[in-house]
């Protein structure tokens, strides 16, 4: 029988080298303190699977050995991440009640829980055990957060944690535990134990993606934040965190157009395009000094000429995602009202709408952040005070939720 628990995994902000990072520069990806939350519970005559995801408005429910006489478990090692087959995902496919070549968000989140399931939990004498999985959230979907990694995280690690095939570290005097704002204790994982929740979460990105860079999963499943330059993931050894609004335009764009309309001004001009790339990539690598000034300084001279640093950089990088083609009038109102109140913004991910990363000062008074709010929600827009540089994918000693803050 499968044992509860509940896990949680963080989304993802893109800090600097959006576009870039295409052109071999390096692009700088950090967690937020926005978290998904999903609670395993074993169901007692092991008869049924249910997901209820409230969020977007799903509940269903299998019957567990009509699952597997479907699929001929196992699906694979789940020791050893792999794809489904050609003949499996049309298994799963069927089994979900989805269409073949179906982008909406219900249907992937319904396949990708089905492979992640059969593929972790499924035996090789074709067992399948009951559960009942429910997934809150308080990222946004569909923003260029990593919503949807955050879920893969979410399965994979709850689905290999419930299964025993790894353990939460649960030593109370432990550094990688800790306490959320409900007092409960919260646990990690080793390092060979993340390493594969973070490839069954890439296997689940690629069911819902196609062709992931495996940064959104990478930062998702480790938290803190990484350095991403032509294919190649490092991890940074130390971020602050540092506070930050995230604002929603609530404008619709497509990355795959962006990209494309990005390489065709590259190419018409090159000579003009190439400059500008890698300013992008330098503010990204000076950024990168910049966080690590900030996580190791004590002095306060220190932090504020780095802060102020960081601040410039943050306008020129905006400027020149505005000079490249992927601004949107809607960022720039919002930076302008950011500029108002003394705070410097810059779009985070694609461009061509999404959402606008402000950086605040660690004594941003709540006065001054709640009237900036309050002007931004006036104007059309949605925001969130959160930090970058938090916790990775986390098992809790009780029942968190979205409202659950982890510090």
């Amino acid at each position: 029988m499968l044992r509860s628990c509940v896990i949680s995994a963080p989304g993802k902000v893109i800090l600097n080298g959006e576009h870039a990072v295409v052109y071999g520069k390096n692009a700088l990806a950090a967690s937020l303190g926005l978290r998904t939350f999903a609670h395993f519970t074993p169901v007692t005559d092991e008869s049924s699977i249910t997901i209820d995801l409230p969020d977007i408005n799903i509940t269903r429910k299998w019957n567990c050995n009509t699952i597997a006489a479907a699929l001929h478990l196992p699906l694979g090692n789940p020791l050893n991440p792999s794809p489904p087959t050609y003949k499996q995902l049309a298994a799963l496919v069927s089994i979900a009640g989805v269409q073949d070549d179906s982008t909406d968000n219900k249907s992937l989140a319904i396949l990708t829980f089905l492979f992640l399931y059969a593929a972790i939990i499924g035996t090789s004498d074709g067992h399948l055990p009951g559960i009942h999985l429910r997934v809150t959230s308080n990222l946004p979907s569909g923003a260029g957060l990593g919503s949807s990694a955050a879920y893969s995280v979410c399965l994979s690690a709850g689905l290999l944690t419930a299964s025993s095939l790894i353990n939460p570290i649960e030593e109370e005097n432990s550094s990688t535990t800790s306490m959320d704002s409900d007092n409960s204790r919260i646990y990690r994982w080793d390092i060979d134990s993340m390493t594969l929740i973070n490839k069954w979460a890439f296997e689940a990105e690629r069911m819902i993606h196609g062709t992931p860079s495996g940064i959104d999963n990478s930062v998702s499943t480790f938290g803190g934040a990484i350095s991403f330059i032509s294919g190649s993931i490092k991890t940074l050894d130390r971020i602050p965190q540092l506070r930050i609004l995230l604002v929603h335009t609530k404008v619709p764009r497509s990355t795959k157009v962006l990209v494309a309309g990005v390489r065709e001004r590259f190419n018409a001009l090159p000579s003009i395009f190439q400059p500008v790339i890698d300013a992008i990539g330098a503010i990204a690598n000076e950024s990168q000094a910049c966080l690590g000034i900030l996580a190791q300084s004590m002095q306060s001279d220190s932090l504020e000429q780095t802060y102020n640093r960081l601040e410039t950089l943050i306008d020129m990088n905006q400027q020149l995602l505005n000079f490249i083609g992927v601004n949107h009038s809607a960022i720039d109102n919002v930076c302008h009202i950011a500029a108002k109140y003394g705070f410097h913004s810059k779009l985070t991910g694609a461009g061509g709408g999404g959402c606008v990363l402000t950086l605040l000062r660690s004594d941003t008074s709540s006065e001054v952040l709640a009237n900036l709010q309050a002007e931004l929600k006036y104007a059309g827009y949605d925001s969130w005070e959160t930090v970058i540089g938090s916790y990775g994918a986390l098992c809790h000693s009780k029942n968190a939720n979205s409202s659950t803050v982890v510090e």
